[in-house]
């Protein structure tokens, strides 16, 4: 689980006339990533495409335009099917044709209807108005303007030509006329609040324009809706056949198109590429079986677990079997200075009678395969939103699955927000086809059950403490909830243990990075490095929170990290663990000077200027006991709103059953906290409901926004940080499903 499934390279080398029936084999098996052969040998060239291959690119093109056009969704199609090529010819032809007909005629109406639409926006100005048109143009010795303003400005605008004038206006729309010239209206309008309209050509009552206009819209309308009514139903009826014929090109496309990636001479071929090492033993079998032993399938490489994903091979080299082997330089035995070997040009190499190692790509590295069970493998959803784990790092997914849910369920605490989250959860899983919603659908599930259990723990329900009372109490019982969140002031001490909790929780996870970051730094480098680069931060880290927790200057720390595991008042947690002696915090204090040491010795001394993220990032994870608190407060105060609460003893109550008057007369000591809508007049009883409902969604949605956001950002930056880049390459194998066509 924590690290990606096992890769093997292997190389295909026979003759060009078996070369058909090993892409053919290897398509059917789907699990060889192939490699693109980069030209370095001599002699050898990339291959060209089988024949058909631009046919079925072309029709591809076709078949997805016309998908493009009617809407088809793979959940249109009908069970798949046997498509042979003369059908798929013709019935393709048949389809192109009747869509590009019913295409271009929705197209044509669609034009005139914009049309239509641009000549009623014209003339809707002039309906309003109701002057003919042919009166407001077409004069010799009376200027016109028609446009939309203040009639009132017109006028006042107007009163300054030295001819006669006359304003019409109605509602909004107004027309000037003045005996004079069009320049000198225009420049005397300039001054009013009017945007002038261009007069549409056309005689009489502009409303009966548009009316004519109104009911070739209306016709235009009623043919496209027939239009694309017979464009639905084609859909329905051709939405198999599309679906079945693109995937049949597509499989057809991709076989023609991979020797493009293959090293070819007149005679031979070469394939390369990487499978998971489980199924090499199959991939050899199927692909000798394919050409009856024709081929020869040879092990180049087991990748091992190191940053560039290159492992000595137990396999023999393989040799070629026709027209010769490719003989590339041995590596020689020992480390590869991988930074000189990425600077320097691929070395040439050159065909070779005798045979020889086959290796289109010495410092390739592997695709990633995650290696999770199916209970643990929606949470990669989480670790490819920072990217799939490089082949020689550890996958974080498995302790994404342990922490995430753990952060997010402890944050919330509460049964019912809890059972919501799951059903949300189940709703997402259920109604979604995308794999990354059914993924994101098994995360809010695994984060929804972890809150309810926390909120049982806790003995909430919405804020209330009902399963207190009635479980753990009434039924354990116990005096209260196994762990409490601490608002009251009688139980604030669960405050204070919350926030130490926090800060021991980050230290676990960050050293789990640290420890992981070493492991790796080790398999790479060697023990020496991996002191140097890990074990010097794993140091300072534990030795600080070691002369933290202990004695050792005990006056200017704060006294609860003292209380929060001993015993007596202000113990969470009765352990008896009242701080460590002076002696371990003395030990503390001397490994992080070890610490600090490595690292100015190391070759990462300039990371010593940083050696402060040992105290920043533990903190951090205060916002764990913070983000707890602050929903926990929200609960209470909408609860407190609606019910009310009363104080008695240091401990709060809220008021289900009985009023203020009712707590006051038979609680002493009590003191009414707020008297709550709840027991208020009818009108704010209705109010409280409101703001209860209101109130408890906002707390949800919050939830997910803050206690989600944080988790992931403790899991992401804290903890990420210190060991996972997250550039691994996707493994792709040759080949697909089918899922709309079979074989016969």
């Amino acid at each position: 689980m924590l690290r990606p499934k096992r890769m093997s390279k292997v190389s295909v080398t026979g003759a060009k006339s078996v070369m058909d029936d090993v892409i053919e084999a290897a398509y059917e098996l789907r699990v060889l990533h192939l490699n693109e052969y980069d030209g370095r040998w001599d002699g050898f060239a990339n291959g060209d495409p089988i024949e058909g291959a631009d046919d079925a690119s072309e029709k591809l093109v076709t078949i997805r335009s016309l998908k493009s056009v009617l809407g088809v969704e793979e959940e249109d199609a009908g069970p798949n099917r046997i498509l042979d090529d003369e059908e798929l010819e013709t019935e393709l032809e048949e389809i192109r044709t009747e869509v590009n007909e019913l295409d271009d005629r929705r197209t044509e109406i669609g034009d005139e209807l914009r049309g239509i639409e641009e000549r009623i926006d014209a003339l809707e100005p002039f309906g309003r108005l109701g002057i003919d048109l042919d009166l407001l143009y077409g004069y010799d010795s009376l200027a016109v303007q028609v446009g939309e303003g203040d009639p009132e400005t017109v006028e006042r605008a107007l009163a300054d030509v030295d001819a006669a004038t006359q304003v019409f206006a109605e509602d909004g729309v107004v027309a000037a006329f003045a005996h004079t010239d069009e320049d000198t209206l225009q420049s005397a309008l300039v001054e009013a609040d009017f945007s002038v309209l261009e007069v549409p050509d056309g005689e009489g009552d502009p409303a009966e324009y548009l009316e004519e206009l109104r009911h070739e819209r209306q016709s235009l309308e009623s043919n496209r809706s027939t239009v694309e009514g017979q464009l639905e139903d084609l859909r329905y009826d051709v939405a198999g056949f599309l679906l079945a014929a693109e995937e049949k090109l597509a499989i057809r496309a991709q076989k023609a198109e991979a020797p493009l990636s293959f090293a070819t001479t007149d005679n031979a071929f070469v394939a390369e590429g990487w499978l998971p090492s489980e199924e090499v033993e199959t991939f050899e079998r199927a692909v000798d079986e394919s050409v009856d032993g024709h081929v020869h399938v040879e092990v180049l490489e087991t990748a091992a677990y190191d940053r560039h994903g290159h492992g000595h091979t137990d396999a023999k080299a393989p040799e070629t079997e026709t027209a010769g082997g490719i003989d590339p330089e041995p590596a020689a035995d020992g480390e590869v200075d991988d930074d000189a070997a990425a600077e320097e040009e691929p070395p040439t190499q050159e065909v070779r009678s005798d045979g020889g190692t086959v290796a289109m790509n010495e410092h390739d590295d592997p695709p990633v395969v995650q290696d999770n069970p199916s209970t643990i493998r929606p949470f990669e959803l989480l670790t490819r939103a920072v990217g799939r784990p490089n082949y020689s790092e550890f996958d974080p997914t498995i302790i994404l699955f342990l922490t995430f849910p753990l952060m997010f369920g402890f944050i919330i605490g509460d049964t019912g927000y809890g059972l919501i989250y799951t059903a949300i959860g189940y709703y997402i899983y259920k109604n979604f086809d995308s794999d990354a919603f059914e993924n994101l659908g098994v995360i809010t599930i695994a984060a929804g059950i972890s809150t309810t259990v926390f909120g049982i723990l806790y003995g909430e329900i919405f804020g209330l403490h009902q399963i207190t009372s009635q479980f753990w109490v009434g039924v354990v019982g116990l005096e209260h909830a196994p762990i409490e969140k601490g608002l009251s002031p009688a139980t604030s001490y669960w405050a204070r243990a919350w926030f130490v909790v926090s800060v021991l929780f980050g230290i676990l996870h960050l050293n789990t990075a640290y420890v992981l970051n070493f492991i790796e730094n080790y398999s790479l480098h060697g023990v020496k490095e991996a002191i140097f680069e890990s074990g010097s931060w794993i140091l300072a880290l534990n030795g600080l929170w070691l002369f933290i927790f202990s004695r050792w200057f005990a006056d200017p720390k704060p006294d609860f990290i003292y209380q929060v595991f001993n015993e007596g008042e202000g113990a969470a947690f009765e352990l008896g663990f009242a701080g460590f002696p002076t002696e371990v915090g003395m030990l503390g204090a001397g490994l992080v000077l070890a610490g600090m040491a490595l690292l100015a010795l190391g070759p990462a001394a300039h990371e010593l200027i940083e050696i402060h993220v040992v105290l920043a990032h533990a903190l951090s994870y205060l916002r764990i006991a913070a983000v707890l608190l602050a929903k926990a407060g929200m609960a209470f105060a909408v609860n407190l709103l609606f019910f009310g609460a009363y104080e008695t003893h240091g401990e709060y109550h809220y008021m289900l059953a009985h009023g203020p008057e009712y707590v006051l007369e038979h609680h002493e000591g009590a003191s009414i906290i707020f008297g709550g809508m709840y027991h208020g007049s009818p009108a704010m009883l209705v109010f409280g409901i409101l703001v209860l409902i209101v109130g408890h969604i906002v707390v949800l949605i919050l939830g997910v926004t803050s206690s989600g956001i944080q988790s992931i950002r403790l899991e992401f930056f804290e903890f990420f940080e210190k060991f996972y880049d997250g550039d691994g390459k996707d493994y792709s194998p040759f080949g697909r499903e089918r899922v709309f066509t079979r074989d016969r």
